[in-house]
């Protein structure tokens, strides 16, 4: 009697789950594949066997099945673009004792013929939306939003819940985190789901400007103001973000004396530029960034205490790629469709082994060196799948020894000698095929080898 109980259930299960034109899923805890039917696996053209119990980020594109396992929160009618095609996705989360134990997603699609109808329609009005957005990306100076930022580290996620949290009020936000962990990339976004969207966006690389030419850069001036002044004078910084946001980026590296002009702008509202008789009344968010303590920097008198209280009303915190380090596949992939549509060559994968050493690597450069070895890995390999010998020499097992007082240009510095170096052995010392393999110029890899003394 309950064996046949149980070859009904199992009956129904197959009647619901294999039947009709839709695609099922379900994760457990982990977001691992514990059942896909038929329909899915054809549609992704994977095996059934080849896709049970891998991660689910592994065997669908762009899936959210893992977040919602996270979150505990259910995604009804989700626009969801799988291999070319936009599809409508539900998924919910699954619970046993009041306990999250996985997710049940299906994705819904009906004949084949209504569905192309739908997805033209759809793609259609994203392209119109993605033309809008290129065009007021380009009037306000906004390039990247979350969807930008890849992870599934439980740490990246809630710092875009907290993005999102605090994006559409006005207060001040300071970004904080290691240099190359992105953290332009949360301004921009910040700036993207604010009430400013529309209006500028405007970055000042506080690290970049001479310091003589800094106060003019942030607050203008006026003709006639100095010697060579521009006829008609100069908007500043300030000025080109009224009704916006102004991102100063590396805040710490600011002299003293333009931290008290920018107290004042903040205080005050108003801006004064060089040479002017009147101040100018100005609205700007301010969003800054730093991978500095500013703390240590006050005790030193090298930062004003009331400037950095001014900044800091929200904090938010980049965590360094060594920390996310289950993120590190996926960005790898992500950097690595970039790189290759960008110049040109069939390179789809990594191996197991890269992935294994890509995920012990420590990163000290963080996402800018991961980027760095990738492309330099991309120009290097002669197959459509990264192989371990691909790889900067640095990052193969048991050669981690990386200096941690190396700043990020010496890093990227030694990255570029080591590939270099290697790819002038492949090329037999041949300097024209070596700069083929990298993609460079002839007389840019003259430069480089000069560089280095190679």
């Amino acid at each position: 009697m309950q064996f046949l109980l149980e070859n009904q259930k199992k009956e129904l299960f197959d009647t619901f789950f294999e039947s009709g034109n839709f695609c099922i899923v379900i994760v457990d805890h982990h977001g691992n594949v514990s059942y896909i039917n038929e329909s899915y696996c054809r549609f992704l053209e994977v095996e059934k066997h080849d896709a049970i119990g891998r991660h689910v980020t592994e065997v669908i594109e762009n899936t959210r099945m893992h977040h919602v396992v996270d979150s505990g929160k259910e995604e009804m009618a989700d626009l969801q673009y799988i291999k070319g095609n936009y599809m409508i996705a539900n998924r919910i989360p699954l619970y046993a004792e009041g306990q999250i134990v996985g997710a049940f997603g299906m994705v819904l699609f009906r004949d084949t013929e209504e569905w192309l109808k739908m997805n033209s329609h759809i793609r259609e009005l994203l392209l119109e939306l993605k033309a809008y957005r290129s065009q007021n990306n380009e009037s306000n100076g906004a390039t990247y939003s979350l969807h930008h930022i890849i992870s599934r580290s439980p740490v990246v996620e809630q710092l875009k819940e907290k993005t999102k949290q605090v994006a559409p009020t006005d207060v001040s936000v300071l970004i904080r985190g290691e240099s190359g962990t992105g953290k332009e990339l949360f301004a921009h976004s910040i700036h993207h789901l604010s009430e400013r969207s529309s209006k500028p966006f405007v970055k000042v690389n506080c690290a970049a400007i001479p310091e003589h030419l800094l106060e003019s850069e942030l607050f203008g001036y006026q003709e006639g103001a100095f010697t060579g002044a521009k006829k008609g004078g100069k908007p500043g910084k300030f000025q080109m973000a009224d009704g916006g946001t102004l991102f100063l980026d590396e805040i710490g590296d600011m002299p003293l004396s333009a931290q008290v002009k920018i107290l004042r702008v903040l205080q005050e509202g108003e801006v004064e530029a060089v040479g002017a008789v009147q101040p100018q009344k100005v609205d700007v968010r301010i969003i800054a960034s730093t991978h500095q303590p500013l703390e240590n920097l006050i005790a030193e008198q090298r930062f004003r205490e009331d400037l950095f209280y001014r900044i800091n009303v929200v904090q938010l915190h980049v965590p360094s790629l060594k920390d996310r380090s289950e993120d590190v596949p996926l960005l790898a992939k992500s950097l690595l469709l970039k790189i290759t549509d960008r110049i040109g060559k069939r390179v789809e994968d990594f191996s197991d082994e890269v992935y294994k050493s890509l995920m012990e690597y420590h990163w000290p450069g963080n996402i800018r060196e991961l980027e760095n070895a990738i492309e330099s890995a991309a120009h290097l390999t002669n197959s459509e799948e990264i192989q371990i010998n691909d790889l900067p020499d640095y990052i193969h097992p048991h050669t981690f020894n990386w200096q941690e007082d190396l700043n990020l240009k010496e890093i990227l510095d030694q990255t570029e000698k080591r590939v270099i170096e290697k790819a002038l052995v492949k090329a037999n010392g041949d300097k024209i095929k070596a700069a083929e393999q990298l993609g460079i110029g002839k007389s840019s890899l003259y430069d480089k080898v000069k560089k280095y003394n190679l």
